[in-house]
């Protein structure tokens, strides 16, 4: 597959891009733990089908000391016993934010308090912007069909 879009190539793309990137990088400095961050991004990436992001995210989670095991199971996080109460809160939250179409009412007010339980205001601020970063980032590439398979841990950080 061939992307439609070079995002380094074009000088709108690059002014554009430098702010996501910008983005990512707060993110990546915020006190929301790093393995948390990286499986959020990749259960939002699953949803939505971006094949780069998941990717990407599979690798920086590996890279943040993340388990294979825990990797092969946030597709199915419900079911599976290797997710602490906080990572279960963050899923949730991520998958509620991601798919707010289908449910019509966003973030519920049960789930937002279970999160709030494990995280505190600062991490809950980089949660939220961090579901709605994704989500953005996911369409960018998903309409651009950008490729996936040959991302490097750290290659955009």
């Amino acid at each position: 597959m061939n992307a439609r879009l070079d995002y380094f190539a074009s000088p709108t793309a690059g002014k554009i891009m430098k702010q996501f990137m910008a983005v990512g990088r707060a993110l990546k400095d915020s006190p929301l733990p790093a393995e948390t961050q990286e499986l959020v991004a990749l259960r939002v990436s699953q949803i939505n089908g971006c094949a780069v992001c998941i990717d990407m995210h599979t690798k920086e989670a590996a890279a943040a000391g993340a388990a294979p095991v825990r990797l092969n199971l946030v597709a199915a996080w419900r079911e599976a016993t290797v997710f602490t109460e906080a990572e279960r809160a963050a899923l949730e939250l991520a998958e509620e934010g991601t798919r707010v179409a289908d449910a019509a009412t966003g973030v519920s007010d049960a789930v937002w308090a279970k999160a709030a339980e494990h995280y505190d205001e600062e991490q809950l601020t980089a949660l939220a912007v961090l579901v709605s970063f994704m989500n953005s980032v996911n369409r960018l590439n998903i309409i651009t069909r950008q490729p996936a398979g040959d991302y490097e841990p750290g290659q955009f950080h």
